[in-house]
């Protein structure tokens, strides 16, 4: 690609300087029907809004770039990554493949014997329709090298005895779930694997710029908005980030006055205040989302809430009054209602995380509320088969993506990465096709149009236009060409390449 070769002078005006132009671009159109074939156009930033659009612009001394006829689009956004975690991924060992707990010990077994002594985690298994594991046999082929294998959702963990012992665990013959294990979690960075440093998180996102990526919202579990400023002097920030709090460490956010929206001192503009983020169940893998109706085998079993009802009102009020957003992971049917009676009992602002198990009395009710859908579409490629076996009869209710959004719900894709890769690539091609595999879309009535998943995925910005954020991607191609089948617009999504990503008008 060739970029042309003005650069703006030290004496030029501040403007001028922070001026570009994006020659001979095409816009991908998120309003109408599908572009292809629309003529070319010239795009000028200006700071960090688009300031004109036309067939020519002079230029004013701008720098420019020759897009040849490539597609402009708004940059995407992930809603919800644990980006910490997803920045460490590459010091774990990645067993998401696995599809047994003997091939699991057996392939822990050969790690311990490959390097002695050194702690064994890992990411990834997916036990769900597993039988029951316990400490014991996993102590078998460790003895006594700590070890930890996470789950893929993130809400359990089987460890040995040596691993209980360093968190600090009661010892039991089987896994840690849940609040004990998130409450673990940050024993296990300081005493296991360390954290993601500066130029981990730097590394994750740069990859996810490579894709298009131009900002997310980060839910992990430890630190906070305030550890931002000394990761930004450290070179690892890059995107924009909306950093969440956890119940933790909200004192310390309302405190210090943040509200959802502030821009977090000493980041260069690029961090804001995000919500107030709770776990509110757990998760069909590990049978504790928080269900109306008995797990299928199960009776009498629906799950759990992490916290009551009333508790989780407790904290939505507070934050509230704070201004600050909530952001509360609900899977389950009974969670979301829960969510949903506490967002209503205090006026709130805010988003169902995950929303995957939704009848259309709780659509309805998102909508009345006007609560956000932060939905994965990648997770049901994963869950589709439990689902059917754990819910049997509800799955015309998961992932209901059509619904909601015929409802006037407002909704808004992510990865939950580790949990999926942040690529929001994938994520809308599993909107459009509802399938991973030869097999047909899961429910394919609740399916996204190709426009649909796109606009979702970019944070509310439509067709790049005069006064928008100049935050953008340069493509190799239309993504929204017709196709003729869902299966191939899926792949089409997959197939899109990313030329370039600017944030604020900045090219990173």
């Amino acid at each position: 690609m060739r970029r042309l070769a003005h650069e703006p002078t030290n004496s030029e005006t501040d403007a001028v300087q922070r001026a570009l132009i994006i020659r001979r671009t095409r816009l991908v159109d998120l309003s109408g029907p599908a572009a292809t074939g629309a003529e070319p156009v010239d795009v000028r930033v200006v700071g960090d809004r688009i300031e004109a659009v036309a067939p020519e612009l002079p230029a004013d001394g701008a720098t420019e770039y020759d897009a040849e006829g490539r597609w402009l689009a708004p940059g995407l956004w992930d809603q919800h990554v644990h980006l910490g975690q997803w920045a460490a991924a590459r010091r774990r060992l990645d067993v998401g493949e696995v599809d047994s707990p003997e091939a699991l010990l057996a392939l822990v077994g050969r790690q311990v014997a490959d390097q002695p002594g050194r702690p064994v985690v890992s990411w990834g298994h997916r036990a769900g329709a597993w039988r029951k594991v316990g400490v014991r046999e996993l102590d078998a082929v460790t003895g006594s090298t700590p070890t930890v294998l996470i789950s893929g959702d993130g809400h359990q963990a089987w460890l040995n005895s040596a691993g209980l012992a360093l968190l600090e665990l009661p010892w039991r013959d089987d896994v840690v779930r849940e609040d004990e294990w998130f409450s673990a979690f940050d024993l296990f960075e300081t005493r296991v694997t360390g954290r993601a440093d500066a130029a981990d998180y730097h590394a994750a996102q740069e990859a996810a710029a490579r894709r298009g990526v131009v900002g997310l919202v980060d839910f992990e579990f430890t630190g906070g908005p305030h550890e931002w400023p000394a990761r930004h002097a450290a070179g690892g920030c890059l995107l924009r980030i909306r950093a969440a709090t956890y119940a933790e460490g909200l004192e310390r956010v309302l405190d210090a006055g943040l509200r959802t929206g502030d821009v977090i001192p000493e980041t260069g503009g690029l961090v804001t205040m995000g919500p107030l983020k709770v776990i509110g169940d757990g998760s069909l893998n590990t049978r504790t989302a928080w269900c109306g109706a008995h797990y299928a085998g199960m009776p009498g079993h629906h799950g759990a809430p992490n916290l009551e009802p009333a508790a989780l009102a407790d904290l939505i009020g507070r934050a509230t009054a704070g201004g600050l957003e909530v952001a509360v992971h609900a899977i389950g049917d009974a969670a979301a209602a829960a969510t949903l009676a506490g967002l209503a009992a205090h006026g709130a602002r805010g988003s169902i995380e995950h929303a995957q198990l939704l009848p259309p009395a709780l659509i309805a009710e998102l909508s009345r509320l006007g609560v956000v859908a932060s939905v994965q579409p990648a997770h049901l490629l994963d869950d589709r088969d439990l689902t059917e076996a754990l819910w049997p009869g509800r799955g015309q209710d998961c992932f209901p993506f059509r619904s909601l959004l015929d409802a006037g719900v407002t909704l808004r894709l992510g990865s939950d990465a580790p949990v999926a890769p942040l690529d929001p690539w994938l994520a809308m091609a599993a909107a459009v096709h509802r399938s991973g595999d030869e097999r047909p879309p899961w429910h394919g009535e609740q399916a996204l149009t190709p426009r649909e998943a796109l606009a979702a995925s970019t944070d509310g910005q439509g067709t790049p236009r005069a006064g928008a954020r100049a935050d953008l991607m340069l493509l190799d191609r239309d993504p929204l060409a017709p196709t003729s089948d869902s299966a191939t617009a899926a792949a089409l999504l997959r197939a899109t390449e990313v030329e370039a990503t600017w944030i604020a008008g900045v090219r990173v």
